[in-house]
């Protein structure tokens, strides 16, 4: 029992502290008890403690502060691209819609536009919007494969007029003998309008001997088709036209007997009966 009081009156004993100056003034004695420096220290070392831990979790808080700041940065660029992805289906789907509520395949197929571009580069995503953006583009595909096709095809009269001759074996109206007529006649007023049956490009336009003033138009997909007997072309080789465009004026040029234009189809580089590609009424 004797060592508690002992303590206090030791912890309670005065010590003193001498601050020196570097000038002429006095020192100064200051007397602190024992326990009041302990405290001191205690506090000093508890002050010290405590910032050394502040400055660690300001660290860590600024290590983990940066990590969010990358994570938030990468996911938003990841939800922008999905939004991108989102609206191009959504482009995709509305016009989709809007083609197929043509009622006819010609409808469709004039109408089709086949420029779309969707992204590809949502990681989480991905695997399950390739599959349907693989599939978009495929019939995108396979829409701009038959579009080629339905341009390139020629397709109703060249001329408003009359079918005359047909294509195959005839009778030469010089001659008189059988021969292979390569085309089909229309005959029509002298000076209408000659009219490209599909789109091309020009790759003759001129005078033959037996044609007359003749055009030759390539629509690619293997077609190409042949306006003979002109009164007057009105294109050059190498002009774009489009089906419905005035390429000439119906004469009577060359090895003719009237008003008419020769018309011929051709496919894969040999002449086709032109007549299927007139309306079927015809």
């Amino acid at each position: 029992m004797k060592t508690i009081p002992y303590l206090l009156k030791k912890a309670c004993t005065c010590i003193t502290i001498m601050v020196v100056p570097h000038d002429n003034h006095r020192p100064l004695n200051l007397k602190v008890p024992i326990i009041g420096l302990l405290a001191a220290f205690v506090l000093l070392a508890t002050g010290s403690g405590y910032l050394f831990c502040l400055a660690v979790n300001g660290l860590e808080y600024k290590a983990l502060h940066h990590e969010m700041a990358e994570k938030v940065e990468f996911y938003s660029e990841q939800f922008n691209q999905w939004d991108s992805t989102v609206m191009a289906l959504k482009t995709v789907e509305l016009e989709f819609r809007e083609l197929f509520s043509y009622r006819t395949k010609d409808e469709v197929l004039e109408n089709v536009d086949t420029s779309f571009v969707g992204s590809l580069e949502i990681p989480d995503l991905i695997e399950e919007l390739k599959g349907r953006i693989d599939s978009v583009e495929e019939i995108k595909d396979y829409l701009s494969t038959q579009k080629d096709i339905y341009v390139a095809t020629p397709k109703g009269y060249p001329v408003y007029g009359r079918l005359t001759s047909k294509y195959g074996n005839r009778k030469d109206p010089f001659s008189g003998e059988r021969t292979f007529h390569s085309g089909i006649d229309i005959s029509a007023s002298l000076g209408a309008p000659v009219r490209s049956t599909a789109d091309g490009v020009v790759s003759h336009s001129g005078w033959t001997q037996k044609g007359g003033y003749l055009v030759v138009i390539e629509h690619g997909c293997g077609y190409s088709t042949l306006y003979a007997h002109n009164k007057s072309n009105t294109v050059k080789v190498g002009v774009k036209v489009k089906r419905g465009d005035i390429i000439g004026y119906v004469g009577s040029t060359g090895k003719s007997t009237g008003p008419h234009l020769h018309y011929e189809v051709w496919r894969d580089g040999k002449t086709v009966d032109a007549q299927k590609f007139l309306p079927k009424n015809s």
